[in-house]
């Protein structure tokens, strides 16, 4: 059987810690709060990808408009690993040319494809908030039953103090 100190200093322990719920000062177990992890992304290999193609297409830009200023007669040589080889002027600019529309293709399916990771991304953005919603309701629920279950307890061992006084 308990002592009344007992049953005063249980009671005491069990008013602080209903008063902490009640004003949301007691820490709810760490296990029970939902975590945020970041989205796992290649943003920044999406980014350096797009910088990379911006950079070969000023560089064929800029060679295009060197070509512009060279007559039909200037020799044009092309760089093939460590020899440098004669090459015709219209065939030079063609490759530019090519160069730059393989370059306009690319950019844009680049440009396409982080239009679709920007959407899947916010997809699953919604996901989560949805999925952190409905664990915080549930941790909600969960303290106000843990609150209810303490006013209860403190209100039997209030009862029972009565009881033993009489």
């Amino acid at each position: 059987m308990t002592t009344a100190p007992d049953q005063q200093q249980q009671l005491q322990t069990l008013s602080d810690e209903y008063q902490k719920l009640q004003t949301g000062t007691l820490s709810f177990p760490s296990s029970q709060i939902p975590s945020y992890y970041p989205l796992p992304t290649d943003l920044q290999t999406q980014i350096a990808s797009r910088q990379r193609l911006e950079s070969q297409q000023q560089e064929n830009l800029s060679v295009a408009r060197e070509f512009s200023t060279l007559s039909s007669e200037s020799k044009i040589y092309k760089l093939i690993g460590p020899v440098l080889l004669k090459q015709e002027k219209a065939e030079a600019e063609q490759a530019v040319q090519g160069r730059l529309e393989f370059i306009g293709k690319e950019m844009s399916k680049k440009g396409q494809r982080h239009e679709w990771a920007d959407l899947m991304k916010r997809s699953k953005r919604l996901t989560l908030r949805h999925r952190h919603s409905k664990r915080v309701e549930k941790l909600i629920t969960d303290m106000q039953s843990h609150g209810e279950s303490k006013k209860m307890e403190v209100y039997q061992l209030q009862m029972k103090m009565q009881e033993g006084s009489k």
